[in-house]
């Protein structure tokens, strides 16, 4: 059986591998583990570190591959991310994603390079529950929201979810705080629950259809080839 393993933040992450994206992988013969982030509090770390878990799993198991499942709106100047500073200078976000990842993986020990997939989601994994606003209305009574309009003002004005990002009070996680009356974005047992129980509602399907980088990301984990 093919082997992934998805280093990520915290346990919003791992609920949503074992929830929403081993069903899927199952069905190809591919298993997914899903460790989190190493000497973290449920966030990033300084790429060093990460780079050393990244090489660790690697080299311990020389038949997994390895991705990420990172947050670009938890990275910042302080956590030396190979080209940082020359990657802030690319407007489109795409692009800039882009030219971090590739420096992420071209960072590596090199014969430890084929089998890194990294993987920086745009702008912040909650930014994938507003894919769509059916399930809002669905799952939650109208007691339960906050801000109604503030949602489907949201869901209007960003087609891709993944570029929902103004500032830190507006990104994903914290827009979902001013939505809904039971969620807290500084809470973890909430985050985890709400991202959880949202993305399975939605769907995977749904999910990539509206977020373009997220797709591609889940196509070229679909694609990995059996070592050995």
């Amino acid at each position: 059986m093919k082997r992934i393993i998805i280093i990520g933040e915290g346990q919003t992450e791992q609920s949503f591998c074992k929830d929403v994206l081993q069903p899927h992988f199952s069905k190809s013969q591919i298993y997914l583990a899903n460790p989190v982030i190493k000497k973290n509090s449920g966030g990033i770390v300084n790429w060093e570190a990460l780079k050393y878990q990244i090489e660790t799993h690697l080299l311990q198991d020389q038949k997994a591959f390895i991705t990420t499942l990172i947050d670009y709106y938890g990275i910042h100047s302080h956590h030396d991310f190979p080209e940082w500073n020359e990657a802030q200078k690319i407007p489109d976000k795409t692009k800039r994603m882009c030219r971090l990842e590739n420096a992420m993986k071209e960072n590596l020990q090199f014969d430890l390079q084929d089998r890194f997939i990294p993987y920086i989601q745009l702008h912040e994994f909650e930014g994938l529950l507003f894919s769509e606003i059916e399930v809002f209305d669905n799952y939650f009574e109208w007691n339960e929201f906050k801000d109604y309009n503030y949602l489907v003002e949201t869901i209007q004005l960003n087609p891709n979810p993944e570029m929902i990002n103004d500032n830190s009070e507006t990104a994903p996680s914290k827009r979902l705080a001013r939505i809904l009356k039971g969620y807290s974005s500084e809470k973890k047992n909430q985050k985890v629950l709400y991202g959880s129980l949202l993305a399975q509602e939605i769907g995977l399907t749904k999910i990539r259809a509206k977020c373009p980088r997220f797709n591609d990301w889940i196509t070229k984990l679909e694609s990995i080839d059996e070592i050995g």
